[in-house]
């Protein structure tokens, strides 16, 4: 085996990961230096002690040293991706994501785009029966709810105009269900409609899936096979496009949301709609290309329906209820019909998608930005509050004995064993105009009875009770600092000549501002997200912006703007981060 005359050990028998860089590079200086170098005897690669390069097994252990050292961290690897990560991934996600439109109106979504608001005040009749189409799909699947109370957070009122469609339009095309009856009864009859649509090698395995299951009945066997989903025949969807497609919806519903079998089902009224809007544009001859039983069926009635009575689909929408007269609700749907909207990102800064382009909201509804510039001023006001107080408090108890500190601490430490809610209702009762604190003043003379002081349900009473509930976290990493500061420098300074103010302001003060970095900025964080304290103290004025998100989240159930909000607010949270350390420096922030 060779020898080494690198930096490392003598000989290559344990390469360690400590040494192995060193051998690394030694290594490297010597393959390539001449082969009649000083360094070895030049006939090749230096071997370790189980014949493998020494190059080789030193990476070899560096390797297994960075597993060894990923896998010591996974455990908080993965608890800070789930926790922390995901979340935050998932709200940005959320503020922008709107599926849930395109998705349940996946037909209107393909024409609706087509529509100009500006050509015409309502959209044409191939998106209102697309929209037919997919708004019975809908309610049958029971998403129009969710898909008005969606469409609603763009304009008041969709959520109750989806929900009455819903219930009626089923209906639509009853009108031409009852002329095709008359006309031949057999189109009442689910067998017709199985033997012009459905495809004939599902048919066969529907059977088959039929006699599986009756004989693992017989059996007493259990079958959980689902059935085999309808398909259209072939060439039925070029002759009659709308109808297939209709159809097919509504075999397909029944299986998987009845579970039942279409063939034994009368089609939608809808689907009739559709079966005449094809019929009348079909083009000539092309009946002619179906197979002979399609074609005994449909020429009778491709014959029949010019003279059919009609109505408009309009009617049919107006006929549920006015508002479908409105254009800003077929424009409001046209707006936000894409998979990914910026309108929640508009609202939470009181602006609104419309189809004219982004407009401001009205006055009555702009709100999100008062409270986002309300949430600012008013976690300044508590942090710089706080550093008022926390800071001779933090003084006073580094500079105690040891002893008579300790004891002292445990009242800052008093209030994290207390609940929030206590603390908070305790404020309740000491602010309110006929509280603790009222009294007090009145029976000193300072404050008359008839003009009690208003400290609650306002800017004020919030200010105060998170000013008290956030006080020891500027006080602990203000005293972890303080603790650490020598008391020589200050009596050096003294000695010096200098006076008490100058050597605690040139002196003391310059050593202690890594504490209040990292007071303020603790409290400034925690104060921007509060929103238990604002809630029950705050009143209509001093809550935050962070009681909007909880309503949201709690109440409105708009997810999406909860999230924008969110969203922008972490977006200042980092901005101000980012201008803190700018201006102070992230490296002056300590916590002793």
């Amino acid at each position: 085996m060779a020898t080494l005359s690198g930096t490392g050990p003598s000989t290559a028998d344990s390469p360690t990961p400590d040494d192995a860089l060193h051998e690394a590079a030694a290594l490297k200086n010597r393959e390539t230096a001449p082969q009649h170098g000083s360094g070895g005897n030049g006939n090749g690669p230096v071997l370790a002690a189980d014949g493998t390069p020494l190059k080789k097994s030193l990476q070899r252990a560096l390797r297994a040293e960075k597993l060894r050292a990923l896998a010591l961290i996974a455990p908080l690897l993965i608890f800070i991706l789930v926790t922390f990560i995901a979340p935050i991934a998932d709200m940005l996600f959320r503020s922008v994501e709107n599926q849930i439109v395109s998705e349940t109106l996946p037909r209107t979504a393909q024409v609706i785009q087509e529509w100009n608001p500006d050509d015409s005040d309502l959209p044409p009749d191939e998106v209102l029966a697309a929209f037919t189409y997919d708004l019975v799909a809908a309610a049958e699947r029971k998403q129009h709810s969710r898909l008005g109370t969606r469409l609603n957070y763009e304009q008041t009122g969709l959520s109750s105009l989806f929900r009455k469609t819903g219930r009626r339009v089923d209906d639509f095309g009853e009108l031409y269900m009852d002329q095709f009856t008359d006309l031949d009864p057999a189109w009442e009859a689910p067998a017709t409609w199985m033997s012009l649509m459905a495809a004939p090698g599902w048919q066969a395995d529907y059977r088959a899936w039929e006699a599986s299951a009756d004989a693992a009945k017989e059996a007493g066997r259990a079958f959980d096979t689902p059935q085999p989903l309808f398909r259209v025949k072939a060439g039925m969807a070029d002759v009659l496009p709308e109808t297939a497609d209709a159809y097919g919806e509504f075999a397909r519903i029944v299986q998987v949301e009845d579970n039942d079998n279409p063939a034994a089902e009368e089609p939608w009224a809808p689907v009739y709609l559709a079966l005449y809007r094809d019929l009348m544009s079909v083009g000539p001859g092309a009946i002619g290309k179906l197979d002979a039983e399609s074609r005994a069926i449909l020429d009778p009635a491709h014959d029949a329906v010019e003279g059919f009575e009609t109505v408009p689909l309009f009617d049919l929408f107006t006929d549920v209820d006015k508002d479908w007269a409105d254009p800003e609700a077929w424009s409001t749907i046209r707006t936000f019909m894409p998979a990914y909207t910026s309108g929640y990102f508009l609202n939470a800064v009181d602006l609104q998608m419309t189809a004219d382009g982004v407009a401001a909201q009205p006055e009555n509804q702009q709100i999100y930005m008062l409270l986002f510039k309300r949430t600012l001023i008013m976690s300044l006001v508590i942090m710089g509050s706080c550093v008022l107080l926390g800071y001779p408090i933090a003084y006073l108890l580094s500079n105690l004995p040891l002893r008579t500190s300790n004891l002292l601490l445990i009242l800052v430490l008093l209030p994290f064993w207390t609940s929030l809610l206590v603390r908070t209702s305790a404020w309740k009762v000491l602010l309110q105009q006929q509280g603790v604190i009222n009294d007090i003043l009145v029976w000193a003379g300072l404050v008359d009875d008839a003009n009690r002081l208003i400290m609650m349900n306002n800017q004020t009473g919030t200010i105060i009770a998170m000013t008290h509930i956030l006080l020891p976290f500027m006080i602990l990493p203000l005293y972890s600092v303080m603790k650490t500061i020598p008391p020589t420098y200050v009596r050096a300074a003294k000695s010096l000549g200098a006076t008490n103010w100058t050597a605690f302001w040139r002196v003391y003060f310059p050593q202690s501002v890594p504490g209040i970095g990292a007071g303020c900025i603790l409290v400034f964080i925690l104060a921007i997200g509060y929103y238990i304290t604002p809630e029950l103290v705050g009143g209509t004025s001093g809550t935050f912006i962070s009681n909007r998100i909880a309503y949201h989240i709690s109440s409105s159930l708009n997810w999406g703007l909860a999230a924008a909000l969110g969203t922008i607010l972490l977006a200042v949270v980092l901005l101000l981060y980012w201008v803190y350390d700018r201006l102070v420096g992230i490296d002056n922030v300590s916590l002793g």
